[in-house]
């Protein structure tokens, strides 16, 4: 018996009864019959060699009953589990796969290619051959640090009320990391920084990013909020944080490394 993760746009389908830490677990492909049209598929595992995952994407408006989903970044904040990494880059195909079925050229209906165990996911148009492959788009996130070891947090419009985190912005067409690191900061916060350091990534599908975190030093400038995405921001220190991110988040890890290094 074959047996494949679900997936409902960025959340994961599990039996209206399983518990949250059961969507970890594989469903039997068999299953794919109770929804409508389900796009089944395998790709290369980046975990485990010579190992495949298969996925089914429901597309249907509404999910039948005996159902529900479940955010995949939910599944960030829970135990450690082996199968988060392939959770993720299905996740990602996923997505990619029902964004991409027709040519961006031409029009025509795209082709999905298998190319094996040492291939990435692709596509090609039948029409002009025009290929694609799922899109990733770069995003930096940035622990930032002044003389006195506190650290700048910022409040996003977007965010749930009291929830504060890191500056974070999307990479702009021919520019480096670092200057997005720079860019980002002085339009959402008024600040200049230095000493920028790489220090981790996270693939995160929501819908296609890789998130790239830094830290840096504050080099000048009084903190002064855009009022577009940011709202609030402020200083802290370890003594008087705000609510930060979940746990799992890389904007969590730096905070934590921030916090286990003052």
């Amino acid at each position: 018996m074959k047996f494949a993760f679900y997936f409902y746009g960025d959340a994961l389908v599990i039996p209206a009864d399983a518990s949250d830490y059961q969507a970890f677990e594989k469903l039997p492909l068999e299953l794919s019959a109770e929804f409508d049209n389900p796009d089944i598929f395998e790709i290369p595992s980046l975990v485990k060699t010579d190992s495949v995952i298969t996925a089914v994407s429901v597309t249907q408006d509404d999910l039948p009953s005996g159902w529900r989903s479940i955010p995949v970044r939910r599944l960030l904040s829970l135990s450690g589990n082996q199968s988060i990494e392939n959770i993720i880059r299905a996740c990602h195909i996923s997505q990619w796969r029902q964004e991409s079925r027709f040519c961006g050229k031409c029009g025509a209906e795209n082709m999905n290619i298998s190319l094996g165990l040492s291939n990435q996911a692709q596509c090609e148009c039948p029409g002009c051959g025009r290929q694609e492959f799922p899109r990733i788009c770069p995003a930096v996130i940035t622990a930032v640090t002044d003389d006195k070891n506190r650290i700048l947090l910022a409040h996003n419009k977007k965010f749930r009320a009291g929830v504060f985190s890191l500056i974070s912005g999307f990479s702009e067409a021919g520019e480096t990391l670092e200057r997005t690191v720079m860019r980002e900061i002085r339009e959402e916060v008024n600040i200049e920084v230095r000493n920028i350091v790489y220090v981790k990534s996270q693939p995160w599908p929501f819908p296609n990013s890789l998130m790239i975190g830094f830290k840096a030093v504050y080099a000048s400038g009084i903190i002064k909020p855009d009022g577009e995405e940011i709202d609030e921001a402020a200083w802290f220190t370890p003594g008087n944080l705000p609510e930060l991110p979940g746990e799992g988040s890389l904007s969590r890890y730096l905070i934590n490394d921030w916090l286990k290094n003052k």
